[in-house]
């Protein structure tokens, strides 16, 4: 058999450099094909599965846009949730018989829906799929819903989303909160800064506890990592449930200086 002349080291270097570049150039052609196959193939509408016409790269095809998205709907100024009889609170702002008898640590709250059939498979698809568009759909219309809402005076100086817990944050591969915070900062035209909250506790799933219980699993989750005082903050979600996890936000925030708190949510649960 004819030698190559080279010592073995330098000959399995050789290999190894060879076996590399035929490894990476197949990676990139699949990677480069799945993207001119998302772009190619129709898009479905996440919420009625069809594929519709114009939708332009969004999740959501024009019709479930108005059948879904554009309801009337008054709600408590303070925690979101759907008002029956309003008891008003100066122009324009309204509040629920809990908020009005014991105010939250946030100021105000916006959100652009209810979770329920079909909505919450937005929120579904963005946490648990990865279907990143989502976020930015949610970020586009809680802009539009802060200019119909906020006035320039209480308009938020900095955006942050509520953080996950390292190890959440390792399995999922992104913070779905965030994902929303980014684009929706851009189209306020604000700073984001996602460190400025942090979460010092990894707490059990809220979604397994009751009301009291969820108040105490993350009273003590969170904490500031920088200077908030004398500024409006803006806190990002997508969804909000009983409130526990933001009224602990909040309160941290104000302890550290915050001078007022909204919340930002995509999808707000209904009064159990």
């Amino acid at each position: 058999m004819a030698q190559s002349g080279k010592p073995p080291a330098a000959e399995h270097q050789t290999n190894a450099a060879r076996w590399s570049k035929t490894k990476a150039f197949p990676a990139f052609v699949v990677q480069l094909a799945s993207r001119i196959g998302r772009l190619a193939m129709p898009q479905l509408c996440i919420l009625c599965g069809m594929s519709c016409g114009n939708m332009s790269q969004r999740p959501i095809c024009p019709e479930c846009d108005a059948a879904y998205w554009n309801e009337a709907r008054l709600r408590c100024r303070a925690c979101a949730l759907p008002l029956g009889k309003a008891e008003p609170r100066g122009k324009h702002h309204y509040g629920c018989e809990h908020c009005t008898s014991a105010p939250p640590q946030f100021d105000a709250t916006l959100a652009l829906g209810d979770y329920r059939a079909p909505l919450e498979r937005l929120a579904v698809g963005l946490k648990f799929r990865g279907r990143l568009a989502i976020a930015r759909e949610f970020a586009v219309r809680l802009a539009r819903v802060a200019e119909d809402s906020l006035e320039r005076a209480h308009w938020p100086d900095v955006v942050a989303p509520v953080p996950l817990a390292r190890r959440r944050l390792i399995e999922r591969g992104f913070n779905q909160a965030w994902e929303i915070a980014k684009p929706l900062a851009r189209a306020l035209n604000v700073p984001a800064e996602p460190t400025l909250l942090q979460r010092i506790a990894c707490t059990a799933p809220q979604s397994r506890l009751d009301l009291d219980a969820r108040r105490r699993n993350v009273a003590a989750a969170f904490r500031v990592g920088k200077p908030v005082r004398g500024l409006h903050v803006a806190v990002v979600d997508d969804v909000m449930t009983s409130g526990a996890t933001l009224e602990a936000v909040a309160h941290v925030l104000k302890a550290a200086g915050a001078r007022r708190v909204t919340n930002f949510v995509a999808l707000r649960t209904p009064k159990d």
